[in-house]
């Protein structure tokens, strides 16, 4: 403690004595209800992450807890599938870029292309004007 302050003086940043904690924090409310009846989107997500084989199976009250944790596991499954995915996509780049230097293009030569036939058409049209 710091000095001339009593242990009984409460200061704002420090936490509350523990008579005030028997008071509901403000936060999140607590449930009184057991349980939840899903949804459909919510029974879909329960049976993708694998918590239900079949959608008979799923009860018809739920714990939220259950719910969250399909979606949770869901979106772990996704953000694998999107790793997977830039992965696939970084190989095809890699390949398809191999492909384009054994024909001997790049992105320079193509752009030189561009311009000259821009060039040659910006020319072609000043000629015919007159």
């Amino acid at each position: 403690m710091s000095r001339g302050v009593g242990p009984k003086v409460s200061r704002r940043l420090c936490s509350k004595p523990q008579e005030e904690s028997s008071v509901q924090p403000r936060g999140r409310p607590v449930l009184r209800v057991p349980g939840h009846k899903p949804t459909d989107w919510e029974k879909k997500c329960l049976l993708w992450a694998g918590h239900f084989k079949k959608p008979e199976d799923i009860p018809e009250v739920v714990s939220i807890d259950t719910i969250r944790a399909a979606q949770t596991t869901l979106r772990v499954k996704f953000s694998y599938v999107m790793i997977a995915l830039t992965i696939v996509g970084c190989i095809v780049m890699v390949i398809r870029g191999k492909q384009a230097v054994k024909r001997h293009e790049s992105l320079t030569s193509i752009n030189l292309e561009k311009k000259a036939q821009w060039k040659e058409e910006a020319t072609q049209s000043t000629s015919a004007k007159p």
